[in-house]
């Protein structure tokens, strides 16, 4: 792709973040700190991007610093990319929530509603070859009310034409601890999908 379609891409990209950074669709735009759009690949030149994460909601971290999975979650996630063969900086990261609810609390539902249409438009913008959801939160957002993370992990699904997979959230992956059934899935998954994009 050429430069200038590279720049085009980059351009939409920021021009949606500063919207997201603007957005008061709900009362989590009145009191965060930072929205947190997400991050593209770099470089990013405008074609599709491989992988693309999604999360739950941005922490006290990435409420600080507008950037997703920058905490402990995020050193864990980026530990775990490495492992699998597969370059944070390669991939985009976004999550359901733009904004941190206070408290790291779950999100509601009118907060998922009034935040769904973002998501859209970055799937629209970025067309992952591969969506890897991570946790109970951004699987329901593909998958629907009622998806079970356990029965739904370990293996690709089409989903409007995209190709997801669901395994845990990282923070899941701490707060079970090492021996933990989170972090092994969550290890296993991320390598799994690290195969089938090589293929």
């Amino acid at each position: 792709m050429s430069d200038t379609a590279g720049h085009d891409a980059a351009g939409a990209w920021r021009e949606l973040a500063g919207q997201v950074d603007g957005c008061r669709a709900c009362d989590l735009g009145l009191v965060r700190t930072h929205a947190v759009p997400g991050d593209l690949p770099d470089p990013y030149d405008g074609g599709p991007v491989p992988l693309l994460l999604v999360g739950e909601a941005p922490g006290a971290d990435e409420d600080a610093l507008g950037r997703p999975f920058v905490g402990r979650s995020g050193r864990l996630l980026d530990q775990l990319l490495d492992e699998a063969g597969l370059d944070r900086t390669g991939v985009a990261v976004a999550n359901v929530l733009k904004c941190r609810p206070p408290g790291n609390r779950a999100p509601r539902a009118r907060e998922l509603a009034a935040c769904r249409p973002w998501l859209h438009r970055q799937l629209a913008l970025l067309q992952p070859r591969v969506v890897v959801t991570l946790g109970g939160s951004a699987t329901t957002w593909f998958f629907g009310r009622g998806a079970r993370l356990t029965t739904l992990r370990g293996r690709p699904h089409e989903v409007d034409g995209r190709t997801v997979f669901a395994t845990y959230h990282p923070s899941a992956a701490l707060r079970f601890g090492p021996r933990g059934a989170p972090l092994a899935g969550l290890r296993e998954d991320l390598g799994t999908v690290a195969g089938w994009l090589a293929r």
